[in-house]
């Protein structure tokens, strides 16, 4: 798996949780993840989960932390379960760097209290799993009550990157661990 860290800041809007994001946008080819900082309005049209489409929500933010996964022969189980995976590394990550961060994972959401840290969603398209989490770097432009990375004094480049690398080493070690066994009878 891949990683690469964008430096340009754009807003994440749905559409880059699509088939080949990295590797068109960004030459990143194969199994990876990316990220990069910006805005979050997603619209209706490109809204994935059915539970959002039905409430009509809101998914927004002044700014985020973007992570743009996706995993070639993977089936959306498996791209749910690396989803909630997720979400314990960044727990980890935060509080690595903060004693005060008492965070707990619901699902795939993240809170510190009755504040939600992030949005995210896992889906497939035919030749690929993909996966968006994106973490608050600030509270403003919300439609609920958040908390985010400056509540815990974390910078978003550094915290990604080590994210990052967290995530690369434990999907390594799956597929490793998927190609040591043998077949049995």
């Amino acid at each position: 798996m891949k990683k690469l860290w964008i430096d340009k800041s754009f807003e994440y809007s749905g559409e880059q949780l699509s088939s080949l994001y990295a590797y068109l946008n960004h030459k990143v080819l194969g199994d990876s993840v990316v990220a990069w900082a910006g805005p979050c309005n997603v619209s209706l049209e490109h809204m994935v989960d059915g539970e959002d489409l039905l409430e009509l929500a809101q998914i927004k933010s002044d700014n985020m932390l973007h992570f743009i996964i996706e995993k070639f022969e993977a089936s959306l189980l498996f791209m749910a379960c690396l989803q909630r995976l997720f979400a314990e590394i960044v727990i980890t990550e935060i509080k690595k760097e903060s004693s005060e961060a008492q965070l707990v994972r619901k699902g795939d959401d993240i809170y510190w209290g009755n504040k939600k840290l992030n949005i995210s969603i896992a889906t497939c398209s035919p030749s690929s799993s993909l996966l968006h989490f994106g973490i608050n770097i600030g509270n403003e432009g919300t439609p609920v009550e958040t908390c985010a990375l400056s509540d815990f004094k974390i910078k978003p480049k550094d915290f990604a990157e080590n994210v990052m690398d967290v995530l690369v080493a434990e999907v390594e070690g799956l597929v490793r661990a998927t190609r040591k066994v043998k077949w049995v009878k």
